[in-house]
């Protein structure tokens, strides 16, 4: 009796094992359905989706600026449109334009006999009017000491220049002849001398000193070419820059005459 009991639980426990693969089976089966159903793609939307995300791109495309080929610029250069100015404002500068003409005129025609020898000059451009002088009138070779000639004319155009406020800016320019005194290790340092000792007769005339203002250009800004003697002594100048010009109107591009007229 104790041996048949025992042999029918042996088989009984034998045979649970099948429950537990069919339900592991199972399992396995819907395991492996879902994945199917998940990784199906549904044409239809498929294809809604792409001509979507197609058209998305080509619009953003067709929106963004085309960089130049070969530019090694990442994002293209905005482009700054110029502020409008009113009738009033164009109205003042093209007086003031006119007030620097007269005064200059004024200065010029004291100066008349220099002016037809070619030793004094003048030349309107984009920041102002330009009165050049040859360096030979003003000071001798090598040396920034102003001669007494220099005095007489530097005098007769800041009586003029006097009765406007217009910023004014010397700048003192040399041929490329190199130079090295004691005084002057380069053209840079004569020319600057020299722009500044004009600045101060200028001043000592009657100028207000926070009008003006130096610099020197060494042999940087050539009118002509230095291979001959001619075009070395016309490089060799003082500019005295009348700022007739405001800068936000050279910021705007204001159209000034390109000759250089003579007074």
């Amino acid at each position: 009796m104790t041996r048949r009991a025992r042999r029918d639980e042996e088989q009984e426990n034998h045979e649970r094992w099948l429950v537990s693969y069919a339900d592991f089976i199972t399992l396995l089966f819907a395991f492996f359905v879902v994945m199917y159903a998940i990784s199906s793609v549904n044409d239809g939307k498929y294809r809604v989706l792409s001509d979507s995300l197609t058209n998305a791109f080509r619009s953003a495309d067709s929106a963004r600026p085309q960089a130049r080929t070969g530019s090694p610029n990442i994002i293209a250069p905005v482009q700054i449109v110029p502020r409008r100015t009113s009738l009033a404002e164009d109205n003042a500068r093209r007086e003031r334009r006119e007030r620097a003409r007269k005064l200059v005129a004024q200065a010029m025609s004291a100066l008349d006999a220099m002016v037809r020898q070619g030793q004094v000059q003048v030349s309107e451009g984009a920041r102002g009017i330009t009165i050049e002088i040859n360096a030979s009138m003003l000071f001798a070779s090598g040396d920034s000491t102003l001669s007494s000639e220099a005095e007489q004319v530097l005098r007769a155009i800041a009586g003029a220049l006097i009765q406007g406020d217009f910023p004014i800016t010397v700048e003192g320019h040399s041929d490329n002849t190199p130079i090295a005194t004691s005084r002057f290790a380069s053209n840079w340092e004569l020319s600057a001398v020299r722009a500044a000792s004009v600045a101060r007769l200028l001043a000592e005339s009657g100028l207000a000193p926070g009008q003006l203002s130096a610099i020197g250009y060494g042999d940087q800004r050539p009118l002509e070419s230095n291979a001959t003697p001619e075009g070395r002594t016309r490089n060799r100048r003082v500019a005295i820059l009348v700022e007739s010009v405001a800068p936000e109107a050279r910021s705007e591009g204001l159209a000034l005459p390109s000759s250089a007229p003579r007074v």
